[in-house]
């Protein structure tokens, strides 16, 4: 592992950094989305109205694209890496479990992130606001309601495995 060519340390580097910044930002827009709903019901908190809903929904925009694109990106350079390092995963078992959980959770995550995509397409391009995005956000919760959770941990592992490199042969 330690003798990895200069372009595959950038785009692990690179691939790791868009991991770290695709976390923040998923773990900011979950706490920031969930704070629309009640727990129980999953219906819309009192506090907001047709008035200031679009006003919020708008604010919070930056923060799902921000996820979007820094998903893909983390995704490619993740492949990229993947494709131009030459690493023994016999002998770098931590490697393994990190390509596997990545490829593993990958479709769940573009499949939410294609959610998020038809959202930013609802706020940007819609001349008025469109309820459809708050039964949009719902869904996104309730679909994979517990995914979220054991993706944010999977992820937290992965870091974990990366820096401490646990499972490698000598």
């Amino acid at each position: 592992m330690n003798s990895l060519s200069k372009s595959s340390k950038i785009f692990l580097f690179l691939s790791f950094s868009a991991m770290i910044i695709w976390l923040g930002s998923y773990i900011s827009r979950q706490m920031v989305i969930y704070q629309f709903f009640e727990p129980e019901n999953l219906d819309l908190k009192n506090i907001y109205n047709s008035n200031n809903i679009v006003t919020v929904i708008k604010t919070i925009a930056p923060l799902v694209v921000l996820n979007i694109i820094s998903f893909v990106f983390f995704l490619l350079t993740f492949l990229v890496t993947l494709f131009i390092t030459k690493i023994n995963y016999k002998k770098n078992g931590w490697a393994l479990i990190i390509v596997l959980a990545v490829i593993i959770t990958a479709p769940f995550e573009l499949y939410l992130l294609y959610q998020d995509f038809i959202i930013i397409k609802i706020i940007y391009f819609s001349s008025g606001f469109d309820f459809t995005i708050i039964n949009n956000l719902k869904d996104r919760i309730t679909v994979f309601n517990s995914f979220s959770l054991i993706e944010v941990f999977t992820y937290f592992g992965l870091i974990f495995l990366f820096i401490f490199r646990p499972l490698t042969k000598k």
